[in-house]
């Protein structure tokens, strides 16, 4: 049965190996014109990643998921291999309290994601006997795990066929199949259709779904896409349109600078970097805005990722406690 968190039955790692010995089959890339260069793209051209290796687990495939939700791999992979040594499993990270999962979690971003993976860690633990669930629908129980990385972790840790919609296959689909530049802001029935008339037989499937991603993330990017590397420009819809512009609604860059989220930002790593409760006083320190300071700092405690204790301190949830008056 392997360890727990577990040997997975099929190694994400054995993908590009699958498709190097090309036994992909030929009849379903008929029905599916894209599928093989797409397949042969992936096996010369995919990235060496810790989480893609044969011997990762379903444990650290579900982490990795979690914490490349909209942040870069560069930034990823630093952290994720501090957790994988820290907490290699499910039951060491739930042994721990949440607070110290988002001290862990560093300059990711999206903290909250930090407490969905405890909590996740935990509901492993306790109602799964320590090993990530290979069933679709049962990974969709678990906190902080929703559609996309219930079908992720089935088809990348399990084999699983199932349509994997990150950002990066939209795109690609969308300019792809559909002509245009860029897919709808929320992900549309009509995408999901798409995507599962698209799926191969299960023995390719998890290969597909990891190599489109790969194709959106470094050759069909959002805004230099490398055309003339792409395995499938001849067979692209858009750009054998000639690559018409995007019509849509406004695609605004998400700002950073002032805002409540930089706030939080700030405040938390004053938290994170303490070894006890902090006080007031040294949060204050790093806002200057005080109605946005207290509104950022509520949320932190309204969200989970703060507690305020009753002498006015805060700490990470599930921290140290304050010391008594009167103690060094």
């Amino acid at each position: 049965m392997g360890k727990p968190g577990g040997d997975p039955p099929f190694p994400y790692g054995s993908l590009g190996k699958h498709v190097g010995g090309r036994h992909y089959r030929r009849g379903v890339a008929k029905r599916n014109l894209l599928l093989t260069p797409v397949l042969e793209w992936y096996a010369r051209c995919a990235r060496e990643l810790p989480w893609r290796e044969p011997g990762a687990t379903p444990w650290s495939i579900l982490v990795s998921e979690i914490m490349l939700q909209q942040t870069p791999v560069v930034r990823v992979l630093p952290v994720w291999t501090e957790w994988m040594e820290r907490w290699p499993t499910p039951a060491a990270l739930a042994a721990e309290p949440p607070g110290e999962a988002v001290r862990h979690w560093g300059r990711l971003g999206y903290p909250r994601r930090a407490l969905n993976l405890h909590a996740c860690a935990r509901a492993v633990t306790e109602l799964h006997g320590g090993r990530v669930p290979a069933d679709h629908a049962t990974l969709l129980t678990l906190p902080g795990v929703g559609e996309y990385t219930a079908a992720a972790v089935a088809s990348f840790a399990f084999g699983g066929r199932h349509a994997v919609l990150d950002t990066n296959v939209r795109r690609v689909l969308a300019r792809a199949v559909r002509g245009e530049e860029y897919p709808p802001k929320a992900t549309t029935a009509a995408e999901r259709v798409l995507a599962e008339s698209l799926l191969p037989g299960p023995e390719d499937a998890p290969v597909w779904a990891v190599a489109v991603m790969e194709l959106g993330a470094l050759v069909c990017t959002a805004r230099a896409p490398r055309c003339a590397d792409c395995p499938i420009r001849d067979r692209c819809a858009w750009r054998l349109a000639g690559k018409p512009p995007y019509e849509g609604p406004a695609r605004r860059g998400q700002t950073y600078a002032g805002t409540d989220r930089q706030c939080r930002g700030r405040l938390l790593a004053v938290l994170r970097e303490a070894h006890g409760p902090v006080p007031k006083a040294a949060l204050d320190s790093v806002w200057d805005e005080p109605v946005q300071r207290e509104r950022a700092l509520d949320g932190l405690v309204a969200d989970g990722l703060a507690e305020v204790l009753d002498d006015g301190t805060y700490r990470l949830p599930g921290g140290p406690p304050a010391r008594p008056p009167g103690t060094g």
